[in-house]
């Protein structure tokens, strides 16, 4: 974990501005969303209009006059499409990321780049630690892997923030997945040996948002790599039923019985890991970031839409 002394010059002062790449995902909503309330001027930026893959967009993006932090949450996050899109997974991932960073550095701007769980393997039994090797079995996970060293290898001032299972009020996810089917079929098969912790895209915007106003405030900042999601594991089949349970005080479903089932019995193209559970104890010691009870945080996001279903039943992970 690097530590420098000095204060950065360019999230000093009043309403600093940060750039949000991915503005439209889920977590980029957010973000945008809770940004002036932590005292910051946003920046907004997303496909079509800005490129991650093509390296002068880049640049030309980080050298925005008066810009102080780059937030990238971006990214390829098609598991199983990976498997036959591996050019444009590792592009996005890997590629982008690079050019990112490097642009950081020239312009000495500092970097919060969001990670993914499925860079590990999932056949650790404990919770995985930040300094634990990684391992990815898939397109998806090698491609945020190698993003992750990229961004490492190039810029000494940032932060990688792993998360897992992330839903939303906005975008593409589980927890709208599920509501979409619940509403056509009465009952559903889910997987129920993969064990993680659901993150819901509000919580992990204000940590990242708390992050970065301690890298304006303070002078001695702890940069490196982290995990956070939601407090307590659980399976896919037990987060689909929670999901249909406070669902239900909202909405009628036809759902009548979600079905537990092993990954050998529901095959896809990616595989996933079997546990994706993050110990999350290093960023609640360096930034004093509380994690929030996964229950409670879905409860809360239903009650604030109670009805969030997808366009289509695509699932995206981060």
């Amino acid at each position: 974990m690097q530590r420098f002394s000095h204060k950065n010059k360019h999230l000093s002062g009043s309403d600093p501005t940060i750039l949000i790449i991915g503005s439209n995902g889920q977590l980029g909503w957010e973000l945008c969303k809770k940004g002036k309330s932590h005292g910051f001027n946003i920046i907004p930026t997303d496909i079509p209009k800005f490129d991650i893959t093509d390296p002068a967009a880049v640049k030309t993006a980080v050298n925005q006059p008066g810009l102080s932090l780059v937030i990238n949450a971006s990214a390829y996050t098609a598991v199983d499409k990976a498997e036959s899109e591996p050019e444009t997974a590792f592009a996005v991932n890997r590629d982008g990321p690079a050019y990112l960073a490097s642009s950081c550095n020239e312009a000495k701007i500092p970097l919060i780049h969001i990670s993914t769980d499925y860079v590990f393997d999932g056949t650790r039994e404990e919770p995985y630690l930040e300094t634990d090797s990684i391992s990815p079995i898939g397109i998806y996970g090698k491609s945020k892997a190698e993003g992750e060293g990229r961004v490492r290898l190039h810029l000494k001032e940032h932060i990688i923030i792993r998360t897992a299972w992330l839903y939303g009020i906005h975008g593409n996810n589980f927890v709208k997945t599920m509501l979409g089917l619940g509403k056509e079929k009465e009952t559903l098969r889910v997987v129920a040996d993969q064990y993680g912790c659901p993150t819901w895209a509000a919580d992990l915007a204000g940590a990242i948002l708390t992050i970065a106003g301690q890298i304006k405030e303070r002078h001695d900042i702890p940069w490196g790599t982290y995990h956070y999601c939601g407090k307590g594991k659980t399976t896919w089949h037990g987060f689909a039923e929670k999901i249909f349970e406070l669902a239900k005080q909202y909405d009628s479903f036809a759902i009548k019985k979600v079905i537990p089932v092993t990954t050998a019995e529901y095959p896809t193209p990616a595989r996933r890991p079997l546990n994706s559970v993050m110990d999350c104890s290093m960023l609640i010691n360096n930034f004093g970031i509380s994690l929030i009870q996964w229950q409670k945080s879905l409860a809360t996001m239903l009650s604030q839409n109670p009805t969030p279903i997808n366009q289509t039943t695509t699932t995206t992970q981060a």
